[in-house]
């Protein structure tokens, strides 16, 4: 979000917020505020946090460790898929290797 744009109202737990930003980042804005006052939700009827400060800061590490295992099995995936291409990518090299060996 940034400055610019015209405000919009969200609302997380039970308040009103105005925020600025871009047309075209109304529709994520709006999906980011019900994700997050749902969790908040969630944390609050679950009556083990009290206080909208501590449900906020709960929530928010609760977010934050979900965001960091996905980034971390992501990088896993994604370092897997580069072990994968980089032996398919010898094994062509030896094929072509060998194949240009055939031809002389």
């Amino acid at each position: 979000m940034n400055e610019s744009g015209k405000p919009i109202t969200v609302n997380i737990l039970d308040k009103e917020y105005l925020i600025s930003c871009d047309e075209s980042e109304r529709e994520q804005l709006h999906t980011a505020a019900t994700y997050l006052n749902t969790k908040m939700q969630d944390m609050k009827n679950s009556g083990r946090v009290i206080g909208g400060e501590r449900i906020a800061v709960m929530t928010a590490l609760n977010l934050a460790h979900e965001l960091l295992a996905y980034k971390q099995e992501n990088d896993n995936y994604t370092s897997s898929i580069d072990t994968t291409i980089q032996r398919l990518q010898s094994k062509i090299d030896e094929a072509l290797v060998k194949g240009n060996q055939l031809e002389m």
